[in-house]
């Protein structure tokens, strides 16, 4: 096969990243893959994964009319058999540059906690937990399937030292080290390391604990006023920003627990870290042989009830700081579920037998599906562009960047 595979950025994240990992894992059993995108920083991942890349026109617009164009043309050059676009913009550029007119075969793979309707009904679809595949077969057309984020188990293993991470940090070997590598985002991610912070600043007046988040991203100026208050009232570094780190396996490895979501979770497992999955709206769970089968319906990610402060994590998080024993038992458990249930080499097989699948009997197109995407897209951009709606964007974000600079969270938004 000749698979051209179009992730939704290529910016430092998890989807990206399992993007990549399956590509270079269908090329090595034989078949020619080529990664399409924005260049970004993981450019030089995909050279490192023996990949051939092709750049992408950078255009603000989805779908973006000369990206669909160049969809085409490559099309043509290169005699593609199949498609795989992550998320709805690229699926939409691909659709309507490939699918539609030269009846190329076409995958979507979403991996957003939501179904999201921009997806044309007749476009064959990959979903990231068993829940929002059934929700998807209620309204989707054509074939449905999940398939949970693959983690890399030979490359990510407890083998990996994290011993010049916490030297780097001077992280004390009697501190008891907290890691979480995420995008520092205002969107799905900033409730989390909020709600981290706040947890570390109360667990530090009584243990010898740190906080390091490894990330960047919008939030990175609202998270570091806050760890500077924190770190203050403390006189020590209690909470740290690290910076983005296109290689964190170290971190994770000098972690003695992780909090995180998605797939900087797995890779926590995988690494054999004991793990706390954090969410939106308070959510925060131990990942333990009594809750595993929650994250297997619902995704690394979950929402709770958005209760004031952090004492749900604090009284998760405690427990584990003086027990050594329940954080190997913790951590051994998590690489084994890893490796039996989403290992990359399983998931490639999947991958595999979806795509022959797509291509046996991809549904074929509809104008009306057609038109209804074209519009649901159009919404979006008159929404993002409109004067009125962007004043109340800047508006909330201001909102949110102050209560999370403040000691005001979750923060009093007014829709």
């Amino acid at each position: 096969m000749r698979i051209l595979v179009y992730p939704h950025d290529l910016a430092l994240g998890g989807s990206q990243i399992n993007a990549i990992d399956l590509a270079a894992g269908v090329a090595n059993r034989g078949h020619e893959v080529i990664i399409y995108g924005i260049p970004g920083p993981l450019v030089d991942y995909i050279a490192e994964r023996g990949l051939r890349f092709l750049p992408a026109r950078d255009l603000k617009y989805r779908p973006a009319p000369s990206r669909i164009a160049q969809i085409a043309a490559i099309c043509r050059r290169e005699r593609l058999d199949l498609i795989h676009a992550y998320e709805w913009p690229p699926c939409l550029d691909a659709y309507f540059g490939a699918s539609l007119a030269l009846r190329v075969p076409l995958l979507c793979t979403v991996l957003s906690m939501q179904v999201m309707p921009q997806v044309p009904a007749s476009v064959p679809l990959i979903m990231g937990t068993a829940d929002l595949g059934a929700e998807a077969r209620k309204r989707h057309r054509a074939d449905v399937w999940v398939l949970e984020p693959p983690i890399d188990v030979d490359r990510d293993n407890p083998e990996i030292s994290g011993r010049e991470f916490r030297s780097a940090h001077r992280v004390a070997n009697e501190d008891f080290l907290i890691v979480s590598v995420s995008r520092l985002a205002l969107d799905l991610k900033l409730d989390a390391l909020v709600r981290g912070i706040d947890a570390v600043d109360q667990l530090a007046s009584r243990h010898r604990v740190k906080l390091i988040l490894v990330g960047d991203g919008s939030a990175r100026d609202a998270l570091q006023c806050r760890a500077d208050d924190v770190n203050r009232r403390h006189g020590r570094e209690v909470v740290a920003l690290a910076g983005a780190d296109p290689d964190p396996r170290s971190a994770y490895a000098a972690a003695d627990l992780v909090i995180a979501m998605g797939s900087s979770a797995l890779r926590a497992l995988a690494i054999g870290r004991p793990l706390i999955v954090q969410g939106e709206q308070a959510f925060s769970e131990l990942f333990e042989q009594n809750s595993c089968e929650i994250f297997l319906r619902q995704g690394f990610y979950g929402l709770a009830d958005g209760a004031p402060g952090p004492n749900r994590l604090v009284g998760q998080i405690e427990p584990l700081i003086d027990d050594p024993a329940r954080r190997l038992e913790l951590g051994q458990f998590g690489r084994e579920f890893v490796s039996k249930r989403f290992a990359l080499q399983r998931a490639v097989d999947f991958q595999l037998d979806v795509y022959k699948s797509v291509l046996r009997a991809s549904p074929a197109a509809r104008i009306s599906e057609a038109v209804c995407a074209a519009c649901l897209a159009a919404s979006v951009e008159i929404a993002n562009h409109n004067p009125f709606q962007k004043r109340r964007n800047r508006e909330l974000q201001k909102t949110i960047l102050s209560a999370a600079r403040s000691g005001e969270w979750p923060p009093p938004l007014i829709f």
